[in-house]
């Protein structure tokens, strides 16, 4: 008993991993006292040697108890020979056996990991969204064909649209989709299989218009009363079974914008796309694919669909502003940039576009709208600042071009439109020396247009801000840097359109054209900048400036068709000076009172100023001037305009000398050899009469050649002679053609007047 309850303790003592190591042999009462003991020590020991090995409990029990078992009794050789001898006296069996005699079964109830784990592909995810059994998601299956008569008992069907149905029709949709990439695996993997156009069109056209009305039943029931309260999708009781399934709708219409390019069927999508867009805020990743998609459109699609992709951006910002607003602004403004690379006539109108559309989602929020116009604007001025430290032509082009000059436009436009903000209102000093900096950055005759780009935004941004920036000092100098009397050295055949260009080259220099536009451009940009300060009480002052330059140009220019305008805008500056002279001498506040001098200029612009009145009815003008400009080219090709046909003088004069060849040898008699030269050069002498006769003739060919092409002449009005009567006087002599020519002489008559004369 106190050797049995010995070892109970020892077994107590042991971890899980000795004890399986040691082996489940029941106590028999065959074996001496000793050799338990033995056989503990040397599992102990054989424990301890595998640890020192690198080896585990878990790679020993992977052995098997027989293989476990021969290692110990080998290890009892070297430690007790003597119990070893006496096995081998008394049981032989027990030390003669192999590997092999471990049974299967404790080898099957060990569970071994594979080497490799397999990961489920899309397919398979796919396979089980359509309830393939597992074990048959390796084998290829049968696609189903769609026909029309299917599609057809859907839509009927659809009226009470349940989850199969539903799981069936997005299928469906999913392989018709899955048609238009050109990926022929897909399309056998799929459930369905969609080969006719006129099923395609079909099953596209219920989806897009039918399906999702009948889905939003099925989800939510009767509508609400509250028709303001938006129901969440998944507020739904049905929202778990259906959700899958409207997941892979959703990802099929956003491969179906990007694939089709019918620009009727791409807006139809678009405006599905748009109520639907709390779905697609339900499932994220679907969400910033539709908005990827949706920036690409907006910066490159046609006129329509640019409007309905930036509706759809403003329907996911303002229904989760925090979540997508701030990455919405930074990749429409980086696609912005892109995009504005080059400017044309056709191109502006675009620009101008996503210049006024990223405002209005700038507006959303002027928190995150200070973070990105802070960031953005610090980028312009440190691409100024290494252009004006290097000095290299690499730097210059950094910021003289098209892209650097829409971004400052686009910021000068922001911070009008948002004002007042206090969030944006310390941007306004650095954007204004920005703008200014690049304007003196290379001050040369061959960048006027940069300038007058730059003029323009610094206008706008004073004007509506209500900041003073001297602008007008950039425009007066370019009258002292011109001269506008000097001669053009050469005659172009166009106008330079100001608005599309950056640079002039050296040729446009010396054109005329250059001088008429920059003439125009002074024009436009005094008034636009006076027109902004025309309410103000110290319009005077600011215009004197203005007043003396213009005054000194008309004196010196003799070019009349630039003294003309320029007089007219003088003339319109100083009315308006006056008029604001006379009203604030009724003034009875002083100037330190801002607060009644701002009320005093608000009364004045509400009442309208002699100058800005002209410059409503100047706009109005001018802007049709501009839409004519940018259409100009549209309007010409629809025009049906005739078309001169010019012939060749080396072909007009061979055919001169055929027609007039007899012409020539009417008077090659010797009668005409002895007419008086002296009688020929008299105005009124028949060889006079002759030769204006000769001449009428060719004049009357001439036109009568011309009527002929035109069908409307006949032959015998060429040969008749001016009374109507045959051309059969080329017979008479010249003095009886004189005579005829001369007429009978003319008889007076003495008048009778009346006793009332």
């Amino acid at each position: 008993m106190a050797a049995a309850r010995g070892r109970k303790r020892r077994l107590a003592e042991l971890t899980v991993d000795e004890f399986l190591a040691s082996g489940f042999d029941s106590e028999s009462e065959s074996e001496p006292e000793g050799a338990p003991e033995v056989e503990t020590r040397a599992a102990c020991g054989a424990d301890r040697s595998l640890d020192g090995l690198g080896g585990s409990p878990w790679s020993s029990r992977r052995k098997g108890r027989a293989s476990e078992h021969k290692d110990q009794l080998s290890r009892l050789k070297d430690k007790d020979p003597e119990f070893y001898k006496f096995l081998q006296d008394n049981d032989q069996s027990l030390l003669n056996f192999s590997d092999s005699d471990t049974t299967e079964d404790e080898e099957e109830q060990l569970h071994s990991l594979p080497d490799t784990l397999e990961e489920a592909s899309v397919e398979e995810e796919d396979a089980d969204e359509d309830g393939v059994p597992g074990g048959l998601k390796g084998k290829k299956r049968d696609s189903v064909s769609v026909t029309l008569a299917m599609v057809e008992r859907w839509k009927q069907a659809a009226k009470h649209l349940t989850p199969k149905l539903f799981h069936e029709v997005v299928q469906a949709f999913r392989a018709a989709v899955v048609t238009t990439q050109g990926d022929q695996e897909g399309a056998e993997a799929s459930r369905f299989q969609v080969t006719d156009s006129a099923v395609f069109n079909a099953l596209v056209t219920f989806c897009i218009r039918d399906l999702f009305g009948y889905l939003q039943k099925l989800l939510f029931g009767k509508a609400t009363k509250d028709s303001s309260r938006v129901l969440q999708p998944s507020s739904s009781l049905l929202w778990g079974k259906l959700r899958l399934d409207i997941r892979v709708y959703l990802s099929s219409v956003i491969q179906l914008v990007a694939c089709i390019t019918e620009t009727t069927v791409a807006a139809a999508v678009l405006q599905h796309i748009s109520s639907s867009v709390l779905y697609y805020l339900t499932f994220p990743k679907q969400c910033r694919m539709l908005l990827k998609r949706m920036v690409v459109l907006w910066s490159t699609g046609e006129e329509t669909l640019r409007v309905l992709a930036f509706l759809v951006l403003v329907r996911v910002c303002r229904h989760k502003k925090e979540v997508f607003l701030s990455p919405i602004l930074k990749q429409m403004y980086i696609t912005y940039v892109r995009n504005c690379k080059f400017t044309s006539p056709s191109t502006l109108p675009f620009i101008n576009f996503m210049q006024r559309t990223l405002i209005e989602l700038l507006a959303l929020d002027t928190g995150i709208a200070y973070q990105h116009a802070f960031l953005y604007i610090r980028q312009l001025a440190i691409h100024l600042r290494n252009a004006m430290t290097t000095r290299k032509k690499e730097t210059y082009q950094s910021v003289y071009n098209w892209q650097f000059v829409h971004c400052l436009y686009l910021w000068c436009r922001a911070l009008s439109t948002v004002c007042p903000s206090e969030a944006l209102q310390p941007l306004i000093y650095p954007l204004s020396q920005v703008v200014i900096g690049c304007i003196k950055l290379v001050p040369t005759a061959r960048f006027y247009p940069l300038r007058m780009h730059c003029v323009r935004a610094l206008t706008l941004l004073s004007e509506s801000t209500g900041t003073f920036i001297p602008v007008l000092p950039f425009i007066l100098e370019v009258f002292q840097q011109v001269d506008f009397n000097r001669r053009p050295g050469r005659m172009s055949s166009k106008p330079i359109n100001f608005m599309v260009i950056l640079k002039l080259s050296k040729v446009n220099l010396q054109e005329k054209a250059y001088r008429d536009g920059l003439v125009e451009q002074l024009y436009d940009l005094i008034l636009e900048y006076l027109h902004s300060q025309a309410h103000s009480i110290a319009f005077p002052e600011l215009a004197l400036p203005a007043v003396l330059q213009l005054k000194s140009f008309l004196r010196e220019c003799k070019v009349a068709n630039y003294c003309r305008q320029l007089r007219q805008l003088l003339e319109k500056v100083q009315e308006n000076a006056e008029y604001i002279c006379s009203r604030r001498q009724g003034a009875s506040f002083s100037v330190a009172d801002l607060h009644a001098v701002d009320t005093w200029e608000k009364q004045t612009r509400e009442e309208g100023t002699p100058l800005t009145k002209y410059y409503n009815q100047w706009r109005k003008l001018r802007e049709r001037e501009i839409q004519l400009e940018i259409s100009g080219k549209e309007r010409l090709e629809d025009l049906n305009l005739p078309v001169i046909k010019r012939r060749k003088v080396g072909d007009r004069k061979n055919e001169d000398r055929v027609e007039f060849k007899d012409l020539f040898d009417l008077h090659s008699d010797e009668e005409d050899s002895t007419v008086d030269f002296s009688e020929r050069g008299k105005p009124g002498s028949p060889g006079a009469w002759q030769r204006v006769k000769e001449e009428e003739e060719e004049e009357e060919e001439e036109e009568d050649e011309e009527d002929e092409e035109d069908g409307s002449c006949s032959s015998q009005e060429v040969s008749s002679s001016k009374d109507g009567s045959p051309d059969t006087e080329v017979g008479l002599d010249d003095q009886e053609l004189w005579r005829l020519a001369q007429g009978p002489e003319d008889e007076l008559q003495d008048l009778q007047l009346s006793e009332e004369d």
